[in-house]
């Protein structure tokens, strides 16, 4: 069986080197005699394994030292009631709603405090980004969220918002380690990696450290205390081990084709290719305003539900999978993370051409 290219917004593509070497590895992980995925958190290979991995991201990304790194589970979306948990001393946050995800963690923190709404593109489906230069924003806030990038919509902040010196909170989840980054601009940047990154299972926060405290919420968890993993380097419980592991691997990858910026250029090239074709197709529509279109997540529409079904399954057929849009949407959606590989956007520009000219 030959591999599909896989369009798919997350669990997503992961580098086929990576897949190889996890597979060599698989029985004997470096002379150990068993697999990463029957170790134990305590030993001093897997202790090496969870210290590399870190260290590679801070080399990655360029994290300050006043920041620490938490490998941690429950998904992006358990960080929505954890950062209120922590992080909402005045009970007061600002929430910026630009798609599903960014709702979802306004919701939740609603539980917690009093969330306000400063701004919205829910007016247009989400297709845009409000401009985010001048908002009203109440002084005893005490934080401003975004998702950052839309994996749904396909938007994507190309400026941060004007806080007024709040705190900035961004769910990264679907633009991880695609660009640089300046990590000092956040109080919390955090993102679940099973579409940039690594396997589902694990969720990555960097975080300030004055941001870490035993002042939480009543009642917040011992789990879900940042303290509680900080403290204990990720390894306070069992976390993902294997999951872990391979993110750890990608880190290396992304090193080695040069870092974020060479996979910046590589991901704006990509993208170019796809959005190209979408301005000039007569029968395909992108969905999203320009200036505020993903690198990551490219949706887009024939306008007719028959057509985008029989172009899906077509697609499929091809070898090109994933493609459906997320149901609140409808379409298609090619979600084209750091490891789609050129020639597969190629192939499927192709692919579109062709069906385009057939189904006039």
């Amino acid at each position: 069986m030959s591999r599909v290219y896989n369009f798919s917004a997350g669990p997503a593509v992961l580098p086929e080197e990576v897949l190889r070497e996890a597979a060599d590895e698989m029985l004997d992980y470096k002379g150990s005699g068993m697999s990463v995925m029957e170790m134990s958190h305590r030993s001093k290979v897997y202790d090496t394994i969870i210290k590399e991995a870190e260290q590679d991201l801070r080399d990655l990304m360029k994290i300050p030292d006043n920041y620490k790194v938490l490998f941690l589970q429950g998904g992006a979306s358990q960080q929505f009631a954890m950062i209120p948990m922590n992080l909402m001393k005045n009970k007061k946050a600002g929430y910026i709603v630009t798609g599903q995800w960014a709702k979802k963690a306004f919701q939740e923190a609603q539980i917690y405090g009093e969330a306000v709404k400063l701004a919205s593109s829910e007016d247009k489906t989400f297709s845009y980004i409000p401009d985010c230069s001048d908002l009203d924003i109440p002084d005893d806030l005490d934080y401003v969220y975004i998702c950052e990038n839309n994996t749904i919509y396909g938007t994507k902040y190309k400026k941060l918002p004007n806080t007024k010196g709040h705190l900035l909170v961004a769910d990264v989840s679907s633009c991880f380690l695609s660009e640089p980054v300046d990590v000092s601009r956040y109080g919390i940047i955090y993102g679940g990696v099973q579409k940039n990154v690594g396997p589902a299972g694990v969720v990555i926060v960097i975080i300030r450290e004055d941001l870490i405290s035993e002042d939480v919420l009543p009642g917040t968890p011992t789990m879900l205390r940042y303290k509680t993993h900080a403290d204990a380097d990720s390894l306070y419980n069992t976390p993902p081990c294997y999951g872990i592991y391979i993110c750890g691997k990608v880190f290396k990858w992304l090193k080695q084709m040069g870092g974020l910026e060479e996979i910046q250029k590589r991901n704006i090239e990509k993208a170019q290719i796809l959005y190209d074709f979408l301005d000039q197709s007569q029968m395909f529509k992108g969905t999203v305003e320009k200036k505020d279109r993903s690198l990551m997540n490219v949706p887009f529409v024939t306008g007719d539900k028959e057509l985008d079904a029989k172009f899906v399954a077509e697609a499929e057929k091809a070898g090109f999978v994933n493609l459906k849009g997320h149901r609140t949407v409808g379409g298609m959606r090619a979600s084209i993370y750091n490891a789609m590989p050129k020639e597969g956007v190629e192939k499927l520009v192709a692919f579109m051409r062709d069906f385009e000219e057939k189904n006039k």
